[in-house]
């Protein structure tokens, strides 16, 4: 039987689709627009033609080995001598890791990571550190007022990513600080320097780099204003660690916060004070964090927070004025304006605390950030002592989430944070019903929703205000809550 003559037609060649990727935030479309729909950024979409990739074999770095014979030694952390950063990183540093910090301008980054290179060359360990953004004479001015000058601590200004290769093979350094990714570039790619094109081609190179090499790499990355880390999302993926360094440039506090982490916790916090003579770690920052007075104050109440798996106390203070204006006034610092607008209403729909018709001022002490929400009561607590111009004692905590109907919702850790309390000299706690024994120190007054918490002071002769709750038992250790 003859073949279809239609079956013996070569097949015509596929069409490589043609994308288009934008050059501010890295976002591809099927078409050229003259706004990308992703950042808004006009004229930023550039033409780029697919890549057919042919399904062979090839040559193999290395054979597949079973996974129980894999050295794992050669992932160990090796510490960087700043134990709050190797409390962020799991550890330490592992040979051939890339890690990537991000933060705003000014916020400190270069002089942590010089501190960073230093106490890693007073170990031993041969340290290239590369400035794209300073002259060397200017690291060296920063590292002499910092006492960070080390014999072994090599230093090179450079924005060329093959003059950076070149220091690279004349230093072989164990760990790499490229300050910062967006001031290198490739004079193979097209482009200019902080470009998504060329940084992706320099992280790439970079990376590529550190995993053949073992070599400890970090690279500075900086923030747009949203404080997103700038460039393609495809560096965050591409790097093993991603740090975020925060601050108030009015404030000496620092914190290192981890967003993702291959080989360590990704939740975990490390605080730093800023100042003069370089940055210092902070083993213990819950004192920041609480006022320096020895009595009360009305409108003030201490809460304990959890950065990672930190415990740390954090002073929450509200202002309530009354105002002859038609819309008061809700400022917050510190605090989620969302959640404290919602903390309000239940105040005054179950807690009968009026608070319509005043301006509410609700703020953190020392620039501290509070998130989570087990940080509802102390905001709740705090408002309704400045309403009635009453001070809570000065040795009491409040922790725990508000609902929506005013009951007290448990939250995580509690123990940890009422031991921190403990530690630090509070001697009672406000906390949600069923958590648990308190540690020795401390007396637990467990709570089934604000009416309670309110009781709880009124009972002390803190604030007077009309609640009807349960009644409750107090006892050492723990707090039972009568039927």
């Amino acid at each position: 039987m003859a073949a279809h003559p239609a079956r013996n037609r070569p097949r015509p060649a596929v069409k490589d689709r043609v994308t288009h990727s934008c050059a501010e935030c890295g976002a591809a479309v099927g078409k050229w627009l003259g706004q990308c729909p992703q950042c808004q950024a006009w004229g930023s979409l550039v033409e780029q033609g697919a890549t057919r990739v042919r399904l062979s074999a090839g040559p193999v770095s290395a054979p597949a080995r079973p996974i129980s014979e894999i050295d794992v030694e050669a992932a160990r952390a090796r510490p960087t001598g700043v134990p709050e950063l190797d409390r962020v990183l799991g550890g330490g540093l592992v040979p051939g890791a890339v890690v990537l910090l991000a933060g705003e301008p000014g916020v400190g980054k270069s002089t942590l990571l010089l501190e960073c290179a230093s106490r890693s060359a007073r170990d031993g360990s041969a340290v290239l550190y590369v400035t794209g953004e300073e002259s060397a004479a200017q690291v060296r001015l920063r590292a002499g007022r910092t006492r960070a000058l080390t014999p072994t601590l090599w230093l090179a200004a450079e924005t060329d990513l093959a003059a950076v290769i070149a220091h690279v093979d004349a230093v072989a350094p164990t760990l790499l600080v490229v300050d910062s990714i967006q001031t290198v570039a490739s004079t193979q790619v097209e482009g200019a320097a902080g470009g998504v094109t060329q940084i992706r081609a320099v992280a790439a190179a970079l990376i590529g780099l550190a995993k053949e090499r073992g070599i400890a790499t970090v690279l500075v990355g900086h923030v747009t204003k949203d404080g997103a880390i700038a460039g393609p999302r495809l560096l965050e993926h591409l790097v093993d660690v991603v740090l975020h360094f925060e601050g108030d440039r009015h404030s000496p506090l620092r914190m290192v916060r981890a967003v993702k982490n291959r080989f360590g916790p990704a939740d975990e916090v490390g605080c730093f004070t800023l100042g003069d003579s370089g940055i210092t770690a902070l083993a213990d920052p819950s004192g920041l964090f609480l006022s320096a007075r020895g009595a009360a104050v009305p409108g003030t109440c201490v809460t304990v927070t959890v950065e990672g798996r930190r415990p740390m106390l954090a002073e929450v203070q509200a202002l309530v004025a009354s105002t002859p204006a038609a819309h008061p006034r809700r400022a917050v610092s510190g605090l989620d304006s969302a959640r404290v607008a919602m903390v309000l209403a239940i105040v005054e729909r179950r807690g009968s605390v009026r608070v319509t018709g005043n301006d509410v001022y609700t703020a953190t002490v020392g620039g501290m950030r509070l998130t989570e929400p087990a940080a509802d009561l102390a905001v709740a607590l705090a408002v309704a002592s400045a309403v009635t111009d009453r001070a809570l004692p000065v040795d009491v905590v409040a922790i725990g989430e508000l609902g929506l109907s005013g009951e007290l919702r448990p939250v995580g850790g509690v123990h940890r944070r009422l031991a921190e309390a403990a530690r630090m000299g509070f001697s009672r706690a406000i906390v949600p019903r069923g958590s648990g024994e308190a540690p020795k120190g401390i007396r637990s007054l467990e709570v089934g929703d604000l009416g309670q918490a309110l009781q709880a002071l009124d009972n002390l002769a803190v604030l007077r205000l009309p609640t009807t709750p349960r009644p409750f038992r107090l006892v050492e250790g723990a707090a039972v809550t009568e039927p």
